[in-house]
């Protein structure tokens, strides 16, 4: 019998820092201090961020994570999946970013749909009735650029994980569901991302039960359902909820915790847990060292009450 507590892993990742996708003033922070910050929290892994933050030179990303004893987990992945004119540069991405995480020897590639203005405006409002989603086409190329990546990570001996979005074609609880029954034939898994589920109007308790069977990466963040609440009453973009504080500190917000590890326990889910708090860079009201320590301390705390749990 395996005990809770030690049937996961956590990790951090580069957008606690307010690290955005793209290069900003974020990218100038010290990469190296940021891993030694994510250590001296208590963690045990980092995901890669956006590509290019860290050093893209695999050896030399190797040996500063070697000395802190960091595993890389993988690399959030976004690229326009509906969009039929990008094909070859996202498969092209998908197999740059694929080769560097094989050379690290980590084990996830983490795909998802690109933010994109449209969705962003009506980020966590988007409407019950499908007319703001991808057409039947659309659904068609979608299946072809994830068969095509599902090929791509399986070359470089990566499991293929998706990761549903706020401000994507692939926000929403229905959308999910859409999605993974159009690329059922890929075996691509689930990243749920316990923060954009709860934003894009879903349970991740529940979403966490529907996908057991191929939930193999999670992502845990908190919500704030008072900022979440205003932010939908407002018509706030996704990156203004951000800045509104719309993510915290984990035990800080409205996800029951002890419930979704529960389920996990349940299921049998075992592995890496990426812990994060998307933040503007500059303008955190807790230093983002402060917050990973204080997620990880509730994280850890959670399970000690739940140490009476054990798993096959």
């Amino acid at each position: 019998m395996i005990p809770l507590r030690d049937r996961f892993n956590f990790a951090s990742a580069p957008d606690s820092w307010g690290v955005l996708d793209y290069p900003g003033p974020s990218w100038n922070q010290s990469y190296e201090k940021m891993l030694d910050e994510m250590v001296e929290a208590g963690y045990t892994g980092t995901e890669l961020g956006p590509y290019g933050f860290f050093p893209t030179d695999a050896k030399v990303l190797k040996e500063q994570l070697g000395k802190r004893n960091l595993s890389l987990l993988g690399s959030f992945v976004p690229v326009p999946l509906g969009d039929s004119a990008s094909t070859q540069a996202v498969v092209e991405q998908i197999r740059k970013v694929g080769g560097f995480l094989s050379a690290l020897g980590a084990p996830f590639l983490v795909l998802a749909d690109a933010q994109s203005k449209e969705r962003d405006l009506i980020s966590g409002r988007v409407p019950a009735d499908d007319s703001a989603g991808w057409t039947r086409e659309q659904w068609k190329q979608v299946a072809k650029v994830v068969a095509s990546a599902a090929n791509v990570a399986a070359d470089y001996g990566l499991d293929l994980v998706f990761h549903p979005h706020v401000a994507t074609y692939v926000e929403t609880p229905a959308e999910v569901e859409k999605f993974f029954d159009v690329t059922s034939a890929s075996k691509i898994g689930l990243c749920l991302d316990t923060g954009h589920c709860v934003y894009g109007g879903g349970d991740a308790i529940a979403e966490a039960e529907k996908y057991r069977k191929i939930l193999r990466f999670i992502h845990i963040k908190d919500v704030d359902a008072k900022v979440l609440a205003e932010a939908r009453r407002k018509k706030l973009t996704f990156d203004q909820a951000i800045e509104e504080k719309v993510f915290t500190i984990i035990g800080q917000g409205s996800i029951d915790f002890p419930a979704f590890f529960r389920v996990l326990a349940k299921n049998n889910y075992s592995g890496w847990m990426v812990v994060e708090q998307d933040v503007k860079f500059g303008a955190t009201r807790v230093l983002p060292a402060v917050s990973i320590a204080a997620s990880l301390k509730h994280l850890r705390g959670v399970l000690g009450q739940l140490a009476t749990a054990t798993v096959p």
